[in-house]
């Protein structure tokens, strides 16, 4: 990051979260930036100019390569050398020298448009005059569907008509079974250059060096999607005019965008608080926190769900949004825009949430196997929007036939007892349905049987706002009972939890979702033994410098797989910020304060990834946790959406902001000295009234 905003300092800009300068090359395990302008998504691939999984739905290249690089005739990582990758929200940079040659460019979607652009400038390095041939290899698997999108890559044309446009010199991509059209193109930005177009190859021809003729010189690749020719070749027209115009744009879009999220402005309905603060790691983690969510907004006319927010990107389950990763940034969804969030909420209560792991927002279809968090995430979610707008009236709607919004939420609170089994608690089933990589996380397992707690808790604060204080007393007993079959499943004197098999037999697990879960949701219910106890664990077994082991390498399941979202070489997204809460929740919040700080580096990466590698197993990167790949046996996509427990973990952790769903907001700032006493947070509107937040605690606030 670059250097700190003071505290009178305006809202951030996009060089505030620029990524450290990532150098890799050929070969090398990484995951290569991406770009979203809201109405879909890009990669860069590991390549000067190459990009991957353009997709705007409903119109697809899927995963197609597009646009790599041959330079003087011969396919550039041929090379060797390696290319400098640093991202931005509005852009991607890639830079590096080769053949006598400093080679730069910028990659942008172009705000409003179905578009992307790629600006490459070529300088010459040597002393003379030099001829330099910029060859384009270009593809095309366009195609567009409304039907639901149901697997992990989008739809797409493996035969699309291919043709030239002669006096455009553009490369024309026609899909023969759905109405889609690509079109690239090369334009001259500046200098001496040539241009044209064949089948399958874009070319550039420059002249560089001193004696008469620019040493540089700027060509653009330009590439758009619809519905239909005229209207693609509309739009690239348009934007071959002025290439570097369309950067500009994507620089003041992304501004705009960060000032909105503090001032309610522009495309939300709500907006968060404004952290002020000299301090870079409270600043790096809150604003990758932000737009961590904001990055998979989607804006889609032709959805069921128009805005949505996606869950992955750029690669896998576009137009996605599973339960899970929603509910961990449920405090995002409920601060900044509540109102989609209430549209997803009832959209979910029309589906039924036991059958599915997520639903898609163009036609709103249920997909997957059946995920068992989704209870918790359910209960979770809609705590958050209750709490945040104060909106009590939403419990008595009515939603579909499953009754109002409150039939549904005690039902989700009451649903682990069609999974109850002898020993009290819920068997949750196989492999498919909790983590998916961890073949000894299944049926009775601690942490989602610790949500059942929280979730009956939950209901019973619920039915207490509604007026049903014996309904509530039920839900606490209930609660209570789970609570005291749950203490059976630790494991004594280790920190610790059992997975309880049907036989009855008790398997342990080190895993960080028992720890996170259950230290932060039930952090006071335990005793002062094992919350030391779980903490030594974490310590000793789970934690990293700047990310974090899912599962400890001492666990006999990790032979099992080497996916790193939930196994021993690294972690999902939100774990660790979930698990620093639970250190705070424990008492131990210096235990976290003193990690956050090597969290912080791996921010410097751009969003967090689906999936860090435990910086011991595969080597750092921009100084922190490597992102996972999304290749076999990675399979973990570029940035996921659960980054808004990150936010959390400021606002509730660091800030110890609490909120009650009668609108009552105090806050306990134990960690804020640690960082900046200074630091505060302005603008925090709970239920129509603002406060600001700092080391002396809540205070209201007017807003100018």
């Amino acid at each position: 990051m670059t250097t700190a905003h003071a505290a009178t300092d305006a809202f951030p800009r996009v060089d505030d979260l620029r990524s450290a300068p990532l150098r890799h090359r050929h070969g090398d395990v990484f995951n290569p930036p991406a770009l979203t302008n809201y109405l879909g998504c890009l990669q860069a691939d590991l390549d000067l100019t190459g990009i991957r999984s353009l997709n705007f739905a409903p119109y697809a290249h899927a995963d197609t390569v597009t646009a790599s690089l041959y330079l003087d005739g011969r396919y550039l990582p041929s090379y060797g050398e390696p290319i400098t990758f640093t991202w931005r929200p509005d852009r991607v940079e890639r830079s590096m020298t080769c053949s006598g040659l400093r080679l730069t460019s910028t990659t942008v979607l172009v705000p409003g448009r179905m578009a992307a652009v790629v600006l490459v400038t070529v300088e010459n390095l040597g002393g003379a005059d030099r001829s330099v041939e910029l060859g384009l290899a270009v593809r095309s698997t366009i195609g567009a569907t409304h039907e639901a999108l149901t697997g992990w890559l989008p739809y797409h044309e493996g035969d699309n008509a291919l043709d030239v446009d002669a006096a455009r010199r553009v490369w024309v991509a026609t899909a023969r079974h759905s109405a889609a059209v690509a079109v690239q193109g090369v334009v001259a930005v500046d200098g001496r250059v040539e241009t044209d177009a064949a089948p399958g190859r874009l070319t550039a021809r420059l002249t560089l060096g001193p004696g008469g003729h620019p040493a540089r010189t700027t060509v653009a690749y330009v590439h758009v999607m619809g519905a239909d020719r005229a209207g693609c070749l509309a739009v690239y027209d348009d934007i071959a005019r002025d290439p570097s115009g369309a950067v500009t744009r994507a620089e003041r879009f992304w501004d705009d965008e960060l000032a909105a999220v503090f001032t309610g402005g522009g495309r939300y309905t709500g907006r968060l608080p404004l952290l002020e603060t000299s301090d870079d790691t409270l600043r790096r983690l809150y604003l990758t926190g932000i737009v961590g969510v904001m990055y998979f907004r989607r804006e889609r006319p032709v959805a069921v769900l128009d805005p949505s927010y996606d869950t992955l990107m750029p690669r896998y389950w576009q137009t996605s949004t599973f339960l899970w990763d929603f509910s961990l940034s449920s405090i995002v969804h409920g601060l900044l825009d509540p109102e989609p969030m209430r549209r997803q909420l009832e959209h979910w209560m029309r589906t039924d949430v036991h059958t599915c792991m997520a639903t898609e927002s163009v036609t709103g279809a249920p997909i997957g196997m059946w995920y068992a968090v989704n209870d918790f995430a359910m209960i979770r979610s809609a705590r958050e929007y209750l709490r945040w707008s104060g909106d009590h009236r939403w419990l008595r709607h009515r939603v579909g036939d499953g009754g109002t919004v409150w039939d549904h939420l005690a039902g989700y609170a009451r649903a682990w007892r069609q999974f109850k089994t002898p020993g009290g608690l819920a068997d949750y089933g196989a492999l498919g349905n909790l983590l998916e990589c961890v073949s000894s996380y299944v049926h009775e397992v601690a942490g989602l049987n610790a949500a059942n707690v929280f979730n009956l808790r939950t209901a019973a604060d619920i039915a207490e706002v509604i007026g049903d204080g014996s309904g509530a007393g039920v839900l606490r007993a209930e609660a209570a009972d789970v609570l005291a079959s749950l203490r059976e499943l630790y494991v004594e004197g280790e920190g610790y939890w059992y997975a309880r098999h049907p036989d009855g037999s008790k398997r342990p697990v080190r895993h960080c979702y028992d720890f996170a879960t259950i230290g932060s949701l039930l952090g006071g219910d335990l005793s002062a033994e094992q919350r030391a106890q779980m903490t030594a664990f974490f310590q000793a077994e789970l934690q990293t410098p700047t990310w974090l082991r899912a599962l400890s390498s001492r666990d006999e399941d990790a032979v099992f797989s080497v996916r790193p979202d939930h196994q021993w070489n690294g972690a999902y997204t939100a774990w660790p910020s979930e698990a620093a809460m639970a250190l705070i929740r424990m008492g131990r919040p210096e235990v976290a304060a003193e990690w956050m700080t090597g969290l912080a580096r791996t921010a410097r990466q751009g969003p967090f990834g689906q999936a860090h590698f435990d910086e011991r197993v595969i080597d750092a990167d921009g100084g922190g946790a490597r992102k996972a790949p999304c290749e076999v046996p990675y399979i973990s996509d570029w940035a996921c959406s659960s980054h808004g427990s990150w936010v959390s973990l400021v606002l509730e952790g660091v800030f110890g902001v609490t909120a009650d769903l009668a609108g009552t907001v105090s806050a306990r700032p134990e960690l804020v000295d640690r960082f900046d006493p200074q630091a505060r947070l302005v603008g925090l509107a709970c239920q129509g009234v603002d406060y600001t937040i700092d080391r002396g605690g809540a205070h209201r606030s007017s807003r100018a």
